[in-house]
């Protein structure tokens, strides 16, 4: 069975008398180990997808299995605590507290955990070291290039060895050379620690880096290519 098994997924919004289908009847299974980009225009849907499969939002049909659970059948907490053991984020605008250092803003998934402190600080100084900034631990988001921060984000959604990692646009803040290292890494996380990676880029070669493109087109999936 699929890591992630989603069926016919219609996801609609109602405004006034008018009705719209942001996804239509969407099919898609993805399997443990994959690496998938997620490509589209604006508009096309691949955002709603995005926050369905990250369990911050449910279709209005259809059916999605994540790790043989049924995650229609989930209430407010059960979502929560799914996203929390599964599912690490990568955001475009990196989502760090900027009070906090790199070593709190990783900590945050095993608070949320209940993981005693002694563990939490071993834990997240092991994150910083696997994506370089073991000596960048008590730094803020302040002190930090862009590409660092976006490592720190790497590092809290790592932290808690969850199975799937989900990255919007994770690069769409940082200039060529630092999108190269942060996909680089990604590629590693893949490889070396078979993490799962779905990530939504609109930006072809960014998607280079991934085995499999899934192009999204007006709330539909138009076209779904395996890399060699």
């Amino acid at each position: 069975m699929a890591l992630i098994e989603i069926k016919n997924i219609v996801k609609t919004y109602i405004t006034g008398d008018t009705k719209f289908n942001a996804l239509d009847k969407v099919s898609l299974n993805v399997e443990q180990g994959e690496f998938v980009s997620i490509m589209g225009a604006s508009g096309s849907g691949k955002s709603t997808f995005m926050n369905i499969l990250g369990c911050l939002d449910k279709p209005t049909k259809g059916t999605y299995t994540l790790d043989n659970v049924d995650v229609m059948k989930l209430n407010s907490d059960q979502l929560a605590e799914i996203r929390n053991i599964k599912i690490g984020f990568v955001f475009q605008g990196f989502n760090l507290i900027s009070r906090t250092s790199a070593i709190e803003n990783v900590e945050l998934p095993m608070i949320y955990k209940g993981i005693p402190k002694e563990e939490r600080l071993k834990k997240a100084r092991e994150a910083l070291k696997i994506v370089g900034l073991a000596k960048r631990e008590n730094h803020h988001p302040n002190q930090m290039s862009g590409g660092q921060q976006q490592r720190v984000a790497i590092a809290r959604a790592i932290v808690n060895d969850a199975p799937i990692i989900l990255a919007d646009e994770p690069t769409g803040n940082l200039d060529t050379k630092t999108s190269i290292e942060v996909m680089e890494f990604f590629v590693k996380l893949n490889e070396e620690a078979h993490k799962t990676i779905i990530l939504v880029t609109h930006e072809p070669d960014i998607a280079e880096y991934s085995k499999r493109i899934v192009r999204f087109q007006d709330g539909k999936i138009i076209n779904d290519e395996v890399r060699k």
